[in-house]
């Protein structure tokens, strides 16, 4: 008979104590544990219905936002403005969110431009000069339907001012961080995308189809050094907001949301 060392004696006893914590545990214990896991995000949108969205300095939805096949629409025809006397992008209005997870699923035409704002105010003319955007853009194809020169002129920059700049590109902060190009997936127009953005404030961090293509520390000296040097320099209320609500772009083009959902840090 083979001698049994002490290592081997240990593990079988270890074995034998989780067989039995394993056979006396309650029974949907594990089950529970994943619904915990899950409860803890908190769905924007249900799928169904516009409950809790409207209109950015408004009280009701803007006109060509509706739920069509599960998803959140801006139904519109590319570069077509809406007859509305007010703005058209809208925010989930039910709560704001200081520190937080945001995931959604999005999906653009070709030439299509949209962003996603959070710590967002409102009282302003528009969501971009108070709030940062992660921007959403068909990197392909924007520039060769919609002239950028006359912009990207107006923001100095003049080398190929007819391109769309890395700062404009899908993922990045807008006209802050660039999004990493190393890596980064963007999927053709017309199919889905995803989306996370993380916010602490240690560390803010753009993902795109499962890739991290932007990281940050708000508020530190670099931060506000990007911020007074470019497109944001005369724009006093930029960024300094640590609540907000969550905010998604009309840009004259169609849009597509779906699974949005969100969770406190």
């Amino acid at each position: 008979m083979k001698k049994l060392t002490y290592p081997t004696i240990l593990s079988v006893i270890l074995l034998i104590t989780s067989c039995k914590t394993e056979k006396n545990k309650p029974e949907g214990q594990e089950e529970n544990t994943v619904q915990q896991t899950q409860e803890e995000w908190i769905p924007l949108f249900d799928g169904k219905t516009t409950k809790g969205w409207r209109a950015y300095n408004g009280d009701e939805l803007p006109p060509g936002w509706i739920v069509k096949n599960g998803e959140l629409t801006f139904d519109t025809e590319l570069g077509k403005e809406q007859d509305y006397t007010g703005g058209t992008d809208i925010i989930y209005g039910a709560e704001e969110f200081d520190n937080f997870e945001l995931y959604l699923e999005w999906k653009l035409p070709k030439g299509g431009n949209s962003g996603i704002f959070y710590h967002l105010k409102e009282g302003y003319d528009s969501p971009p000069e108070v709030a940062p955007e992660y921007q959403l853009i068909d990197d392909e194809n924007y520039a060769s339907i919609h002239d950028l020169t006359a912009y990207n002129l107006s923001l100095g920059y003049t080398d190929k001012p007819e391109e769309l700049k890395p700062l404009q590109q899908t993922g990045s902060d807008y006209a802050m961080h660039a999004a990493d190009p190393n890596g980064k997936i963007l999927n053709p127009v017309g199919t889905w995308n995803t989306t996370r953005i993380i916010f602490t404030p240690n560390q803010v961090e753009h993902w795109l189809n499962g890739k991290k293509v932007v990281s940050f520390v708000p508020w530190d000296d670099a931060w506000y050094e990007k911020k007074n040097s470019d497109k944001w320099k005369n724009s006093e209320d930029y960024g300094k907001y640590k609540t907000g609500f969550i905010g998604l772009q009309d840009h004259s083009s169609p849009i597509w949301f779906r699974n949005i959902k969100i969770k406190k840090l």
